[in-house]
């Protein structure tokens, strides 16, 4: 097959004219060609550049072309080489090219780094994860625009297949971290994992142990922001991996039954808030939020007798869980997880408010306390409504309706979102002529309580003179 038409980019041709000039064969391989093949944009460029049959490769190939390519690109195409890994990178018209020479690799059971030597373009495609991702292009003069397929990738794609091209039991235990990969292109492609592949990572998912935490994360990530990320994730469970890394998220799964009473299974639960959140938003830390809003519930799980199922305190338990998964995980520990563990923390209060009337006091403190992020927290108490009652459903999402015209209203009126106290510390101890202690602490918690209240408007005027009352009370008079 000829896939001229995929080799648009002016960059191939000037490949193809420094791999002639240098004597070397280049092909594109891996994502960029697979990408082209689904339609789906694809900015990074993966080069392959492979000595002709007779020259020993003594050089690393791979620069040798780069640096080849950046002369004919001339002034201002700078070529950043990564010696110990025989790689360079050039960034043009908004693409990356990375350039490497075809590669043989052998491993050893203990690390997934593999020991490296210059090897064919059949060694190279190879030792490629999947059929998919071995697909190459020619660059050459002889047969430009032809694609190479040896191990039936074309089929896969149009069937949806992921699938390794040598035994996978070998190529997983390998490399463990193709296992997630396979998982995280089945969740973005919607493709099928093919059944001899899905037992090798079933068999080898204890194999996991020996790639670090942030690979892993890397590709988890992926998968949470997939279109629907459920399907990566009973993946992740089904074959074991999960368990490998997240043992948290294991813990929500199952129903206990006590007296005829179960509760709903809290792991596919939270998958279905994934997905009905994912619907609305791209954003990684909201989906994040998603995944971790109910994860105290099994921590928190008691049955009382005339009741059912409880899971009293889960959203503060799970708050305080938020930092130690982060640690584990290697995800940041920065204001994105501080994001996630307020929604979590606060993703209770605006379904309380939807079964109750809203009390403007009660709408006051939800803005308070969640901030900026109030519209965020609203997305994900709508998401996490599951019900199969389509009338419950409905009913909630009314309530909702309600909840957000209440938040509008209150923050035109009362600007608390946000709110900076309209007396501050500083003014109080000017005031009375105290220093720092426990009596500002008082006046101004009890300033700001009465303004979330509604005793007070959240104007200067109105605190002034409440600080004044709430001075006197303490025995504290104007210096």
């Amino acid at each position: 097959m000829n896939l001229q038409q995929h080799l648009g980019h002016p960059a191939f041709r000037i490949i193809s004219e420094a791999a002639a000039a240098q004597g070397l064969h280049a092909y594109a391989i891996g994502g960029y060609v697979r990408d082209a093949l689904l339609k789906r944009p694809c900015k990074d460029i993966d080069i392959v550049a492979v000595s002709p049959k007779g020259l020993a490769e003594t050089q690393p190939v791979g620069i040798e072309l780069a640096e080849a390519v950046a002369q004919l690109l001339g002034k201002g195409c700078k070529v950043h080489v990564y010696k110990n890994f025989g790689t360079a990178q050039i960034r043009w018209d908004d693409y990356d090219i990375e350039f490497v020479g075809a590669r043989r690799e052998s491993y050893r059971s203990e690390s997934r780094k593999p020991i490296v030597e210059n090897g064919t373009l059949q060694d190279d495609q190879n030792r490629r994860d999947f059929t998919i991702n071995a697909l190459a292009i020619s660059l050459n003069k002889e047969n430009y625009g032809e694609l190479l397929d040896p191990f039936g990738g074309l089929q896969d794609l149009e069937h949806g297949i992921i699938r390794t091209p040598l035994e996978p039991g070998i190529t997983y235990s390998d490399d463990p971290l193709r296992m997630m990969r396979a998982v995280r292109f089945a969740s973005q492609l919607n493709f099928t994992i093919e059944k001899k592949s899905l037992d090798a990572i079933s068999t080898n998912c204890g194999r996991l142990k020996i790639v670090s935490a942030e690979r892993i994360t890397d590709e988890l990530n992926k998968i949470v922001l997939s279109p629907v990320p459920s399907l990566g994730f009973k993946l992740l469970f089904d074959t074991g991996l999960l368990k490998q890394f997240f043992p948290e998220m294991i813990a929500l799964h199952g129903v206990d039954r006590v007296q005829g009473k179960g509760h709903k299974d809290n792991f596919y639960h939270t998958l279905q808030v994934l997905d009905n959140l994912s619907r609305n938003t791209d954003d990684l830390w909201l989906r994040w939020a998603a995944i971790l809003h109910d994860i105290a519930k099994p921590l928190t799980k008691r049955f009382e007798p005339g009741h059912g199922w409880t899971f009293h305190g889960h959203e503060d338990r799970g708050a305080r869980m938020v930092p130690g998964i982060f640690a584990r995980l290697k995800l940041p520990l920065n204001d994105r997880m501080k994001y996630v563990q307020k929604l979590v923390l606060l993703h209770l209060r605006p379904i309380v408010l939807s079964k109750e009337i809203v009390t403007d006091s009660a709408v006051r403190r939800l803005l308070f306390e969640a901030g900026d992020d109030i519209d965020d927290l609203m997305m994900l108490c709508e998401a996490d409504i599951t019900s199969k009652n389509e009338e419950k459903v409905q009913r909630y999402l009314k309530n909702f309706g309600i909840v957000r015209e209440k938040l509008k209203e209150i923050e035109e009126k009362d600007r608390i979102r946000n709110w900076q106290p309209p007396v501050t510390g500083e003014d109080i101890m000017q005031v009375f002529g105290i220093p720092p202690c426990k009596d500002v602490g008082v006046i101004k918690t009890a300033i700001r309580e009465a303004i979330l209240d509604g005793i007070i408007p959240n104007r200067r005027e109105e605190a002034w003179q409440f600080m004044l009352e709430e001075g006197a009370k303490l025995g504290l008079k104007p210096v």
